[in-house]
């Protein structure tokens, strides 16, 4: 059974392709830091928008963020208000809204804040801290980078002791010791150690997975470089 013959149109979009993930290839860091940028940044235009008065766009914000973070008020920073954060007890005795209630942990998601208070951050404390630890990463890897320094992927048990044993001893204690599980006794997690244990997972899967991506990356880029050169589709500079 013969294959169909390649169409010059056929042939144009596979070096199209090519030409793209070299491209990528040259200029993955950037793009990468680009989008953890956005990713980052986003969330705090829906309390600043809240302050403007825009809710739709706001909204939008809160929506687009809430299947990937739990955004429970009381977990939460918040801006332009009298505090930066509510903790349980206090979110309780504000709004109402028990935390350690099931029935009233969606409420405690769906509150974006008031006039008072001021308006939460599209997604939680410890999701800021992870995401913007990869971001700060992600541009000291590229600087150490442009410097000549070559930096060597973290060690499995040290990201394992760093990356994964604090983030996981303080989120699996918390989670553990309310409803509906009530293993142990009741324990809220605070900013500080969310922030402390969120930064150093997000620092660590930089530590380990930038330098292998680094190498990949590299020989896309030779493979590429050197296929598109002999057909005369990449310029030799």
């Amino acid at each position: 059974m013969s294959s169909q013959p390649v169409t010059g149109r056929q042939r144009d979009f596979v070096i199209w392709l090519d030409k793209q993930i070299y491209g990528l290839s040259k200029h993955w860091l950037a793009v990468f830091n680009l989008i953890w940028f956005i990713y980052v940044g986003l969330p705090f235009a829906a309390p600043t928008l809240m302050k403007a008065g825009l809710d739709g766009p706001a909204a939008v914000i809160y929506t687009m963020y809430s299947p990937l973070c739990h955004q429970f008020a009381f977990r939460s920073w918040f801006l332009f208000g009298e505090r930066p954060y509510y903790e349980a007890e206090g979110f309780k005795a504000l709004t109402g809204i028990d935390p350690f209630d099931l029935t009233d942990r969606f409420r405690a998601k769906l509150f974006v804040g008031n006039e008072i208070m001021g308006y939460k951050v599209a997604y939680c404390e410890r999701d800021i801290a992870i995401y913007g630890a990869i971001l700060i990463a992600g541009m000291v890897f590229g600087v150490l980078r442009s410097r000549g320094i070559k930096v060597r992927p973290a060690n499995f048990i040290l990201y394992g002791l760093i990356g994964i044993g604090p983030i996981a001893l303080d989120g699996f204690s918390q989670l553990f010791s309310q409803p509906p599980f009530n293993f142990i006794a009741l324990r809220e997690s605070t900013p500080f150690f969310r922030t402390l244990t969120g930064s150093l997972f997000g620092l660590m899967n930089v530590w380990l997975a930038y330098p292998y991506m680094e190498e990949s990356f590299a020989e896309i880029k030779a493979d590429l470089g050197a296929k598109l050169t002999k057909i005369g589709a990449l310029k030799v500079s």
